[in-house]
């Protein structure tokens, strides 16, 4: 496991604890439809970079404007 992932399940963990010490909900749905959205999207973000695809967004606005 790299520093990258270790870093990033520690800040993980201290900010659920912090949510639940100060009683507040998780920013996200405490259940697996929750964890399956977050993976759902990682998927589809790595599925459209392995085709290659991409959009500026930047050029669109500046286009509209």
């Amino acid at each position: 496991m790299n520093a990258q992932v270790v870093l990033a399940l520690v800040t993980g963990v201290v900010a659920g604890a912090v949510f639940a010490a100060l009683e507040v909900p998780i920013p996200a749905p405490p259940n697996v439809a929750g964890v399956m959205g977050i993976v759902g999207i990682y998927l589809g973000f790595k599925g459209v970079e392995a085709l290659g695809y991409s959009v500026d967004l930047l050029a669109v606005f500046r286009g509209l404007f």
